[in-house]
């Protein structure tokens, strides 16, 4: 559901939102509480994941719907403190309309590292994903996280949190979390292949170009281009 125009029913969008958390749990993306989803219903609307609950147990009912200004509409729980990064990226880029944050272990390891993920191995990353940048620290739950992602959010298609986590987002909540899967699978084998083999073979600027062109044929427009080492060396 790619359509700004569409957008999924109250009923669906909770019902999403529960399955997106028992696939981050069961992926070990998230541990205990942490966590938040999010899909917009209406130009001025979202639903999102309440704090304090984990994203492995979630049913409909605990979902909490709130406008783009952060006020609650409706709802007996209370909205995760960090649900003000995921207004940012809705305030900012008005196509997105689902945003998922998570703790996935190797992204994360990146994320502590300061290491973001932009090398050219992985075709499908490129397309999908994209350049994933490091934003810079700030104290999870308040103003500093918006403001330290909002630079990326038209530019980019997820971020990783230093010494945080990770935050993705898309056209509709599964391409969301899609990215997020990439991401991990992304992350994962940059660390296998830089840290254990110790090699990696990166595509080339033309291998690259031709990837960003099927990227730009599905609609996507952001993600930037990623620069081999050999490139960056001159």
């Amino acid at each position: 559901m790619h359509d700004n125009k569409q957008y999924y029913s109250d009923l669906e969008a909770r019902a999403m939102i529960c399955e997106i958390g028992r696939r981050m749990y069961n992926r070990n993306y998230v541990a205990a509480n942490d966590g938040n989803i999010s899909v917009k219903v209406s130009p001025n609307e979202i639903w999102t994941t309440p704090t304090g609950v984990s994203k492995g147990f979630m049913t409909p009912e605990m979902m909490v719907k709130m406008d783009l200004s952060g006020n609650v509409l409706s709802g007996k729980l209370q909205p995760s403190s960090e649900v003000k990064m995921h207004l940012r990226v809705y305030n900012e880029n008005s196509e997105v309309h689902g945003v998922v944050h998570a703790h996935p272990q190797v992204a994360t390891s990146f994320a502590v590292a300061g290491i973001s993920l932009d090398q050219p191995v992985l075709p499908e990353a490129i397309v999908l994903l994209g350049n994933v940048p490091v934003a810079p620290y700030a104290l999870p739950g308040t103003q500093e996280v918006p403001d330290s992602i909002a630079p990326y959010c038209k530019t980019h298609n997820a971020v990783l949190l230093a010494n945080h986590g990770a935050l993705t987002w898309g056209r509709d909540l599964m391409e969301a979390y899609f990215r997020m899967e990439s991401l991990e699978h992304c992350a994962s084998i940059l660390m296998y292949s830089n840290h254990i083999l110790k090699k990696s073979n990166e595509l080339n600027s033309s291998q690259v170009a031709d990837l960003i062109k099927i990227r730009e044929s599905m609609g996507v427009k952001a993600g930037g281009v990623p620069i081999s080492e050999a490139e960056r060396k001159g």
